[in-house]
């Protein structure tokens, strides 16, 4: 198992929309999530931030990636819930959340 944290803005005029979006899900999101192997995954806001962290308890973190990303109702979601956020300035290449370094965990 893999814990995973990343961060990302959220545009303030956006904010609402992406909490009510995740307070109802498009039907099929959360399946798809779970069947990509994520799981006990929670989003927390900070004014206009987000942070997310979940667990990966599968065996190819890339394979699932791209299955999730060739999904038609992920790629859907994607289309409404990726305009309400702002990438991070200091984002590594490729990223859109920020990937986070994990200092400390304690079970």
């Amino acid at each position: 198992m893999k814990r995973i944290g990343e961060m990302i803005k959220v545009k303030p005029e956006g904010k609402q929309a992406y909490i009510d979006w995740h307070a109802n899900p498009l039907p099929g999101v959360n399946e798809m999530i779970k069947e990509c192997n994520i799981a006990n995954y929670t989003i927390y806001s900070r004014g206009d931030y987000l942070f997310a962290t979940y667990e990966y308890v599968g065996e190819d973190f890339e394979a699932d990636m791209a299955k999730m990303a060739a999904d038609s109702t992920t790629q859907k979601w994607w289309d409404l819930v990726k305009p309400l956020m702002q990438p991070l300035d200091d984002r590594k290449e490729g990223e859109f959340w920020s990937a986070m370094e994990e200092v400390y965990h304690l079970d």
